[in-house]
């Protein structure tokens, strides 16, 4: 029997905990899906968010599976991309939430309740259900991202290990800080758009969000006003291997998380808005303003994610040169992609080379 390290007995508990964190959000969501408005006081708004209550379920239903993976055998099998791309979307959403949240807490306590909070949401969804929905999701972020970081550590401590000046100099690297340059001028347009809207501005807004504006609202602009140049910070600083003797592993979290909270939150809100069809309301007609801002964060995030993805994907193919041919075909490809992919991850040093010519010798 297999005794697990202290490590892995947290990241199974972490797991764990994620996976029952999602559980009162997918009830509620299950719930409203088949017609049962639990905690809504307008069943008719209920019957019209029927498509964003799916897209949140499935979404949760991800980070089910998701969890599962970081302690599962098959999750360590799993394509990095598969795994990857949806935590780095749950990491923007939830750690997004994360930080926002002690902000938000941290107003009340010093500025008192805030009135125009008192409301009813979308659906006229009572306060306990934003207590039950936030508090879940908080407990779902810490959980989450604890068993990533965990699981990460395991399958790329590597990469985490090494440093910026060990990122290779290659012909793309032109078009990574191209891409940098173009994320930072986007990014500048959403940090200063965001926070005219912390400080109370309203052009571009829609005329019922004016009016019922809160100030969670505005904390959650200032914390994407505060994402967007960190992930283009943080991504200058490895395109242009900026202090090379310093380790990956800070500015690669940076960019992670925030460009991870500019692409989902920016893609969430076009969506939701993208499906509201009725705008009998004058008041409740969204500006173009607002969209361009939420589309320019989704293509910042997307520009981030490109330039980090080919860095990456270079280290790979360096690593797995030394292996040389390892045979024609497609097979010998198929062979060639999985070397370079854990090579990718391979922890550095000398024993790194041989490591990488034995899985070819085996696959072989």
């Amino acid at each position: 029997m297999t005794t697990k390290s202290p490590l892995s007995r947290v990241r199974t508990v972490a797991a764990g905990t994620a996976v029952a964190a999602t559980v009162p959000y997918l009830t509620l969501k299950l719930l409203w899906l088949t017609g049962h408005p639990v905690g809504a006081g307008d069943t008719a708004a209920m019957d019209d968010l029927w498509l964003v209550n799916l897209l949140t379920f499935g979404m949760d239903a991800v980070a089910v599976l998701l969890a599962l993976a970081f302690v599962r055998p098959w999750g360590r099998r799993a394509p990095a991309g598969l795994l990857a791309f949806p935590m780095w979307v749950a990491t923007g959403l939830l750690g997004t939430i994360l930080v926002a949240l002690p902000l938000i807490l941290l107003t009340t306590l010093v500025l008192g309740p805030d009135a125009s909070a008192a409301d009813d949401g979308p659906g006229g969804l009572g306060d306990w259900v934003f207590t039950v929905v936030y508090g879940g999701f908080a407990v779902q972020g810490v959980a989450l991202i604890v068993g990533f970081l965990l699981y990460a550590r395991e399958r790329w401590g590597g990469l985490l290990r090494e440093r910026i000046g060990d990122l290779p100099d290659s012909p793309t690297l032109t078009v990574q800080r191209a891409f940098a340059g173009v994320a930072g001028l986007l990014a500048l347009g959403v940090a200063a758009a965001r926070l005219y809207w912390c400080a109370g501005g309203t052009a571009g807004l829609p005329v019922a969000w004016v009016q019922e504006r809160s100030r969670s609202v505005a904390v959650m602009d200032l914390v994407t006003a505060l994402m967007a140049p960190a992930a283009v910070a943080a991504l200058l600083v490895l395109v242009f291997r900026i202090r090379p003797e310093r380790r990956l592993r800070v500015p690669l979290v940076v960019v992670w998380t925030a460009a991870g909270s500019l692409f989902s939150w920016g893609a969430w809100q076009l969506v939701v808005f993208g499906t509201v069809t009725d705008v009998s309301d004058p008041k409740k007609a969204v500006p173009g303003l607002l969209p361009l801002v939420e589309a320019a964060q989704v293509i910042a995030g997307l520009l981030v994610l490109a330039a980090g993805a080919i860095a990456l994907v270079e280290r790979a193919a360096a690593r797995a040169t030394v292996a040389g041919p390892v045979g024609s075909g497609t097979a010998g490809t198929a062979v060639a992609v999985a070397v370079a992919a854990d090579a990718a991850v391979a922890p550095a040093g000398p024993t790194a080379a041989p490591a990488v010519v034995a899985d070819v010798e085996s696959a072989g």
